[in-house]
């Protein structure tokens, strides 16, 4: 995911150490935020603030939740996260990246966010079946559930 420098406020960008994931595109910088990071991290809206938390659970930091950073629309509906304190935030965003391919994003993504046996927040990027277009664009059989928005 990226968002461009002027999307987020600077004391957000100094608290979570952004600058070292600046990135300049065509002569606008964008904060970049990478599953595969040493440190995953993401920006989410919640309850109207917005934070910088813990892009899922890749390096196994909890027991408790899965070793991943997605989560499918499908598990949510099924009831798969209930009880879990796991409540929806959008996920700002103006690009994103599958499998080396960016693509523009209007509104942004929509995300899960869970906390874990310490009570640290941990986000989830929610998922769905690519569309053939998104599969053909990207290779991926999965996509991100954006907002007010089809690919």
């Amino acid at each position: 995911m990226s968002l461009a420098w002027s999307e987020l406020p600077r004391d957000l960008i100094g608290r979570h150490g952004l600058e070292r994931r600046v990135h300049d595109r065509g002569g606008e910088p964008e904060i970049r935020f990478h599953y595969r990071d040493r440190i995953p991290r993401i920006p989410v809206w919640r309850d109207g603030r917005l934070q910088v938390v813990r892009w899922g659970n890749g390096r196994g930091q909890s027991r408790a939740l899965p070793r991943t950073g997605w989560t499918w629309l499908s598990t949510i509906e099924e009831g798969g996260w209930r009880n879990s304190g796991a409540v929806p935030v959008d996920i700002p965003a103006s690009l994103a990246m599958e499998r080396g391919v960016w693509y523009r994003v209007r509104q942004g993504v929509r995300g899960l966010l869970v906390p874990d046996e310490r009570g640290f927040a941990v986000a989830y990027v929610i998922c769905e079946p690519a569309s053939h277009y998104y599969q053909v664009m990207t290779r991926s059989d999965r996509m991100p559930v954006l907002i007010q928005e089809q690919i």
